[in-house]
């Protein structure tokens, strides 16, 4: 099969209106992705919760003003990300109580509990 020689047909762009806002990164996204890393790090730590749910819920309002914007406010990679990250913090906070409930659990378990008498009381 052989090509024609010459330009290749492009698809023609949209004009936009000048009125038009130039298309800019939320500022959300950023302190989502911020936040969600923050929560991913100190995670474990039980720390990371209190971030975590800021950047969920700050990402929540994010996609909605995005919504609105009708494609004028971008940043949903770093929204994803961020998202992505909060949801590793709330993980490994979980993670780290469910450890320490079992962790006194056991030691619970394994500690004498009730009074403790002579062995020649019955």
């Amino acid at each position: 099969m052989t090509t024609v020689p010459g330009q290749v047909p492009v698809a023609p762009q949209a004009q936009r209106h000048p009125h038009d806002p130039q298309p800019v990164r939320s500022t959300k996204a950023r302190a989502v992705f911020a936040l969600g890393l923050i929560g991913a790090l100190t995670g474990f730590f039980v720390g990371g919760v209190v971030p975590a749910a800021l950047a969920l819920t700050l990402a929540r309002q994010a996609r909605r003003e995005a919504y609105a914007s009708g494609g004028y406010l971008t940043g949903t990679d770093w929204l994803r990300r961020g998202e992505r990250l909060a949801r590793v913090g709330l993980v490994l906070t979980a993670v780290a109580v469910v450890a320490a409930v079992v962790i006194g659990v056991v030691r619970h378990a394994d500690a004498s509990f009730g009074h403790d008498f002579a062995p020649n009381v019955d």
